[in-house]
């Protein structure tokens, strides 16, 4: 059952995602580009296309390497999105050329530098939530009201952990270095799979049969396909784990740290705002963090959510807060069998870790009914994510 910051405010039910116009993303830049400069900043509005897709084929039809294009972060494919990438100013030209199905070009501008993932403010979202229960304005509103005082809980939620809802379980299978479990769970369970084919190769792999497994996978498993050809040339579980890209191997054990940053963020969920001593206080203008020594004096800052609490991002090289804080934070890393130096990992796997606040401001959060629902508009800083609001004003309706 999920655990809500507003759990004694009823929720609206509802559906998202009806249509691709019902959800919104724009980024919030955390510099504009100044006129001049070796790269060209591109402003763009992408339908049902993911990030990684959109630079794909803007590297195709411009003759870039996809290395060289530059992105503050990936956006929602379901979904009408705006963001701005970067290119080398070589081939600019070639820009008027550029004729993606789903895409137009917004801006232009240059700058002096490469957009790097995390050169972004936030995000501002429109979403339209169908099918509500009828007094759902005067709820959404109150729920909204209650996040803007209290802060939003800075969940990564489900999406983080994949379609079988499991990259986390790949990631601490990786980090503990249990190849086996971590092969079973990318192939992925058969009951929990829905497409057929990638169903019965699923069910092969567990029957030991490699070659029906491989014949039966689907064309887009890829991945999986890589993986299985591996392990039957070597007869290695780590080989063929460790033959997947790299990126992908990142993303599994990012998962598993996220899956335990949102578990201490439930921890403290009933009290998101408040101080303990020994605490780490995240600064959301700076995003510096300080000990807290004295959680009465700098209380009046938290009320005004100025300052946070934070937990880790578990890394070989985190900063663990003090006090009671310190306790649960270890009390975690030991139930999951965990020291700090086993995020130490080789081969570029290796993870440093990071303090993030367990909650965000919510910004300008506004909410307006029309014939078919309420829509939903508000701003979040980079790195939080929209379905923690969208859970806190849907929740199962009363």
């Amino acid at each position: 059952m999920a655990n809500y910051l507003t759990t004694d405010l009823p929720g609206i039910g509802g559906e998202i995602r009806k249509r691709i116009d019902d959800f919104f993303v724009e980024e919030i830049p955390l510099y504009q580009p100044c006129g001049s400069g070796d790269h060209l900043y591109l402003t763009l509005e992408k339908r049902n296309l993911t990030t990684f897709g959109l630079l794909d084929k803007i590297a195709r039809q411009l003759g870039y390497s996809a290395r060289d294009i530059g992105y503050a972060g990936l956006k929602d494919a379901r979904a009408v999105t705006r963001q701005t990438i970067s290119l080398p100013i070589k081939n600019a030209s070639n820009v008027e050329q550029l004729d993606i199905p789903g895409v137009k070009v917004l801006a232009v501008s240059q700058h002096k530098n490469k957009l790097r993932p995390g050169h972004l403010a936030g995000n501002r979202f429109r979403i339209r939530i169908s099918h509500p229960v009828p007094e759902a304005l005067n709820r959404s509103r109150a729920i909204l009201e209650a996040l803007k005082c209290f802060g939003v809980p800075n969940r990564f939620g489900e999406q983080r952990y994949g379609v079988l809802n499991n990259s986390d379980r790949i990631g601490r299978a990786i980090l503990i270095g249990d190849y086996v479990s971590a092969m079973n769970e990318i192939i992925g369970c058969p009951e929990k799979i829905t497409d057929l084919r990638w169903q019965a190769s699923a069910a092969a792999f567990r029957a030991a049969d490699l070659d029906s497994a491989l014949d039966l996978l689907p064309e887009h498993c890829q991945n999986e396909r890589r993986l299985l050809t591996v392990l039957k040339e070597s007869g290695s579980p780590g080989q063929a784990v460790l033959a997947m890209p790299r990126k992908l191997l990142r993303l599994y054990l990012s998962a598993y740290q996220s899956r335990l940053f949102d578990y201490l963020v439930d921890t403290r969920l009933s009290a998101i705002g408040e101080l303990w001593l020994g605490d780490l206080a995240y600064v959301h203008h700076s995003g510096a963090c300080f000990a807290v020594c004295n959680p009465t004096a700098e209380q009046a800052r938290a009320d005004k959510l100025e300052i946070s609490p934070s937990a880790p991002l578990f890394g070989h090289k985190v900063r663990i807060a003090g006090g009671e804080a310190r306790v649960v934070e270890l009390q975690l890393l030991e139930t999951e069998g965990l020291i700090l130096k086993n995020f130490r990992l080789p081969k570029g796997l290796s993870m440093e870790g990071e303090r993030r606040p367990i909650r965000v401001p919510l910004v300008a959060p506004q909410a307006e009914a029309d014939a078919d629902g309420i829509w939903l508009s508000f701003s979040l800083p980079k790195g939080s994510f929209a379905t923690t609001v969208l859970g806190e004003v849907m929740k199962p309706a009363i």
